[in-house]
Formats: structure tokens, sequence, C-alpha cells
């Protein structure tokens, strides 16, 4: 059974290791760099980005989990997207880079702007999608597969190892997300 850790420093890390247990695989808490050594591949929950990188750089994480993410693959919602981004606007920040993505934060708006909206997969059916201040990718790179939109934009992506959501997947009772991210382990 693959172990997937689940950066616990800020977000809702419980819905993600609870979400990967449910969808066959085994999930663990991963605060430091000797419990990221312990992982298959790793997920960056949402929350808040820039409270995130605050707590990456005060953790001595930063830099492992880049090295992490050129080795093995990484999944990052809403602010883990952001975390992943080639560059963050609005306002720009700084990012891992391991995505050839352009991510805009908060760009459907404030926390009144939330929302939950149904996707389509792409021929794999519909999908209930949970939005919280979810940031907007604004570009992809050759080499990014979109998965889903919503709008006309990109709300589910993957490049190589790694993959993005700016909604949140571990709210929603479906398993198809981290079902797909358990694959790419």
């Amino acid at each position: 059974m693959k172990t997937v850790g689940i950066l616990a420093l800020q977000g809702d890390f419980e819905a993600h290791a609870k979400a990967i247990e449910k969808a066959g695989g085994r999930a663990i808490e991963v605060r430091t760099r000797e419990e990221m050594s312990r992982c298959d591949g790793l997920i960056l929950p949402g929350g808040e980005s820039s409270t995130m990188l605050k707590l990456l750089e005060y953790e001595n994480l930063l830099d492992p989990l880049r090295a992490f993410g050129e080795r093995k693959p990484i999944y990052g919602t809403c602010a883990g997207a952001i975390l992943l981004a080639k560059e963050v606007t609005h306002p720009a920040q700084l990012s891992l880079g391991l995505m050839d993505i352009d991510v805009e934060r908060n760009g459907y708006g404030r926390q009144i702007d939330s929302r939950i909206a149904k996707l389509d997969l792409n021929g794999d059916g519909t999908f209930e999608a949970v939005f919280i201040r979810a940031p907007i990718i604004r570009r992809v790179g050759g080499d990014v597969r979109v998965l889903a939109k919503y709008n006309g934009d990109p709300v589910w992506a993957e490049q190589g190892r790694h993959m993005v959501t700016t909604f949140h997947p571990e709210l929603s009772d479906d398993g198809r997300v981290h079902r797909r991210f358990l694959e790419k382990l």
C-alpha cells in the first residue's frame, strides 16, 4: 500500500487523510522532513497560501518540499495549487514552480463568493466541486493536461507526476480525484 503524506502545517489535512484512506491508500501527517521522506507522494491541502509559505520557511521545509517534488508526485488543492504554480498573482508571491501554470489567488472573489458547482469531467460524468476563496488557473503550459473546467477556466490539471485542483475534493464523497492521485504513485 502506497503512503501519501498530507502536509499538516495548516489547512484541512484531516479530511484529505480520510479521503486517501477511503480511496485505498495509507495517509500520514507530515510536519518534518523525516516524515516527508517516508512518503510515496504528498498532498498540499487548502488553507492560506501565504501562511503556508511562512510556516514552510519557519520549519525549513521549503527546499526539502521542492526536492521531494523533483522526484515524487505532489497534489495541491486550492492553496496547494498556488504553491505548485510557476507564477502567482493577486498579489504575487513565492511558489515552488513545479507545474507550468499561472494562478491568480482568490480569483473568484472573497469568502462570500465561495460556491458548490457541478463539473463535467470530460466524458467521465460530473463531479460536485467545493470552491472556497478559490484561485483561478490563468495559464497552462503545453505539457499540462486539463481534466476539468469551470466557467471556461481549468480547475483540475496535471503535469507529469503532479496534479492540482482549485476546488476541495476532500469535502466531497466522490473519491475520483484522490484515486487518480494514488495512480501516480
